[in-house]
C-alpha cells in the first residue's frame, strides 16, 4: 500500500488563513493514481492561528465545504482512500472530525476527537472555540473503522497523550492507525517518542499528518509512518510537502512473551500479566466529572438508606446500582486516627455500642454490630472506613462528603490524611466536601484548590445567611437547610454563580417544589420513591 501524507504549512498569523489552505488545495492537486491512502492534518479547513469562536466558525463555514469537496474529488481522481480531518456540524456545534472517503469519493466514516483539548472545551470568554464536547462525556471503545480489509483506528493530535488509551486501541487489533494532528509545542524528538512508542503497544502502522511551522522549526511537524516494531519509514521533519512511502499494513511485529516465551505482539505479553487493579479508575463504569455532570440532581442522603442501613456499604451499593448521580455520607475519626463513615457522633442509634465513635479505636468500633438496628438482615454489619468507599465507589458517582470533625473543630483535622486519600484513589473530579466550617473551607481552599467545597448549615436561621457566606468565601455550592431558606437566596446564589443543594426531601411534592424552584441538588433518604416521582421533569431539565 502506498501512502501519501500531506504537510501544509501553517501560519500563526490569522490573516494567512487563505493562503495555507489554498496551499493545501494545491497539495491534494499533486496526489497521483499511484497512491492507496492520502491523509490530511488536523483542522485543514483552519490552517492559522484563529482567535476566538468567531473566527474559528468563520473559517469552518469558508473552507470546511470547498476541502471537504476536493478530498472526495481527490479520492476519485486518484482512486484512492483520504482522511481529512475538518469540522462537523452536529446541529450544537462543530466537533472536531476526522472524515473517512473511500476510493469513490464517499464519506463513509467519522471519528469525533475523544479527548478535546481544553481550547476547543472552552467558550469564547475563556478564550476558546466552543466546540461541541457533549459526545465525549459518553462511554465510548475506540473507534474501528473496516475498510478493504483492513481496521483502521484513530487518534487526533490531543488523543496521542492518553497513553492509557493505547492498550484499549490494541485490544481492538488495528492495521493501521489515522493520525490527524498538529501538536504544535512538542519537538520533533519528543512527537518521535511518542509514535514510537504507540505504534509498539498497539501492532499497528500509524499514519500521520501535522502541518510545518516553517523549514527551520523543530516543534510541530514530523508528518509520518512508523511501523509495528517502531521503525520510522518517513518522518517530514518540518518540510512542506507530500511524503510517500510503502507499507505491509497487515504486517505485524512479534517477539519471545519474555525470556524463552511465545512468540506474541508486545501487547499480547503485556496482557497476560496485567493486574488492573493497581491502576486509576477507567471504563464505563466512570461517571461524568463533577463539574461537567448536569444538574438538576438527586443525591442519595447516607446512601439509599430506607432499604439498607445508613452511611453503610450496602446503602451506597443499591444507590448507585440504581443510578444515582450523588451519594452523601459523613467522616468522623477514630482515636486512633482512621477515618469512618457514620452520622451520629454518637453510637447507640447507629449501632449495639455506647459512647462516642471518635473515643473508640477502630478495632474496637469493629467488634460492634452496625447493621441490626436496622433489621435482622443486616446483622454483622461493620463500620465502613472512608478509603473502604473510594476503593469501590471511586468514579462511579458524585460524593457530598460531609467531614464532620471539620463541623466540629477537632484539634486534628486531618486534611493530609483526607485530601491524600481523594487523590490516592484517583477521583478529584469525582468529590466535593460539605462542612459548616468557614475556617475549614479557606483552608481545604488554600491546603487543596483543585478539590471543591460546600458551604453547610451553621445554625444560622436568616435564609441570607448561608449564601453570603458562600459569596464571600468564594465557594461554588451551598447546602441550604430546610425550612431556613427561600426563592430569594436560591436566586442570589444563582446570580453569582453558586450551585444549591437543598437538605432533604423524602415527599415527592416538597422535591418537586424544589426543583421548580431551581434547586440544582435535592438530597433525599429514599432515593427511588422520589426519583420515580419526579423523573420526568428532572430528565427534561437536564
Amino acid at each position: 500500500m502506498k501512502i501519501c501524507v500531506i504537510q501544509p504549512r501553517y501560519s500563526f498569523d490569522e490573516r494567512e488563513l487563505d493562503a495555507c489552505v489554498q496551499g493545501l488545495l494545491d497539495q491534494l492537486d499533486e496526489c497521483d493514481e499511484s497512491m492507496d491512502l492520502i491523509l490530511l492534518p488536523e483542522y485543514s479547513d483552519a490552517l492559522a492561528d484563529v482567535k476566538g469562536e468567531a473566527s474559528f466558525y468563520g473559517a469552518v463555514d469558508k473552507y470546511n465545504a470547498l476541502l471537504l469537496e476536493k478530498a472526495r474529488a481527490t479520492a476519485k481522481r486518484c482512486r484512492s482512500l483520504v482522511f481529512v480531518n475538518a469540522g462537523y456540524d452536529s446541529g450544537k456545534g462543530v466537533r472536531n472530525t476526522t472524515y473517512a472517503i473511500d476510493r469513490e469519493g464517499e464519506i463513509v466514516g467519522k471519528y469525533f476527537k475523544a479527548h478535546p483539548a481544553p481550547s476547543e472545551v472552552k467558550r469564547d470568554a475563556e478564550g476558546g472555540h466552543g466546540l461541541d464536547v457533549d459526545y465525549s462525556y459518553d462511554y465510548a471503545e475506540p473507534y474501528i473503522l473496516e475498510l478493504e480489509g483492513i481496521r483502521f483506528a484513530f487518534l487526533t493530535c490531543y488523543d496521542f497523550y492518553f497513553y492509557e488509551n493505547f492498550a484499549q486501541i490494541a485490544r481492538k487489533r488495528p492495521d493501521v492507525i489515522i493520525g490527524c494532528s498538529l501538536q504544535r509545542t512538542d519537538t520533533h524528538e519528543a512527537l518521535s517518542i511518542i509514535n514510537k512508542f504507540l505504534c509498539y503497544n498497539t501492532n499497528a502502522y500509524l499514519v500521520r499528518a501535522s502541518v510545518s511551522l516553517g523549514e527551520d522549526s523543530k516543534l510541530c511537524g514530523s508528518s509520518s509512518v512508523i511501523s509495528p516494531d517502531g521503525t520510522t519509514l518517513l518522518d517530514m521533519g518540518s518540510k512542506v510537502g507530500l511524503g510517500v512511502c510503502e507499507i505491509d499494513p497487515h504486517a505485524k511485529y512479534y517477539k519471545p512473551a519474555g525470556h524463552m516465551g511465545e512468540m506474541r505482539s508486545h501487547f499480547e505479553y503485556i496482557e497476560e500479566g496485567r493486574r488492573p487493579w493497581l491502576y486509576r479508575n477507567g471504563g464505563a463504569s466512570v461517571v461524568q466529572f463533577e463539574d461537567v455532570m448536569k444538574y438538576p440532581r438527586l443525591c442519595a442522603h447516607r446512601g439509599f438508606n430506607t432499604v439498607a442501613p445508613e452511611n453503610s456499604m450496602a446503602a451506597f451499593g443499591v444507590a448507585v446500582a440504581l443510578g444515582a448521580e450523588e451519594i452523601e455520607f459523613d467522616i468522623w475519626s477514630t482515636s486512633d486516627g482512621v477515618l469512618v463513615s457514620c452520622h451520629d457522633s454518637t453510637l447507640e442509634r447507629v449501632s449495639n455500642g455506647e459512647g462516642k465513635i471518635y473515643e473508640h479505636t477502630y478495632v474496637e468500633l469493629c467488634e460492634l454490630d452496625f447493621g441490626i438496628k436496622h433489621g435482622e438482615k443486616f446483622k454483622g454489619m461493620r463500620i465502613p472506613t472512608f478509603e473502604e468507599i473510594l476503593q469501590k465507589f471511586a468514579g462511579r458517582v458524585i460524593m457530598n462528603i460531609h467531614v464532620k470533625i471539620w463541623d466540629c473543630n477537632f484539634e486534628n483535622d486531618m486534611m493530609e490524611q483526607i485530601v491524600a486519600l481523594i487523590r490516592q484513589y484517583d477521583c478529584e473530579k469525582h468529590i466535593y466536601f460539605m462542612t459548616s466550617s468557614d475556617r475549614m473551607i479557606k483552608k481545604v481552599m488554600e491546603y487543596a484548590p483543585d478539590l471543591r467545597v460546600c458551604v453547610g448549615w451553621n445554625g444560622n436561621k436568616d435564609p441570607m445567611s448561608i449564601v453570603d457566606r458562600a459569596i464571600e468565601l468564594g465557594a461554588y455550592k451551598v447546602q441550604l437547610f430546610k425550612p431556613y431558606f427561600n426563592q430569594e437566596s436560591v436566586d442570589k446564589a444563582h446570580a453569582h454563580g453558586i450551585l444549591c443543594n437543598v437538605f432533604w426531601a423524602d415527599d415527592p411534592d416538597e422535591a418537586q417544589k424544589y426543583l421548580e424552584m431551581g434547586i440544582d441538588t435535592v438530597l433525599t433518604n429514599d432515593y427511588l420513591r422520589i426519583y420515580n416521582a419526579v423523573k420526568d421533569k428532572y430528565l427534561d431539565r437536564k
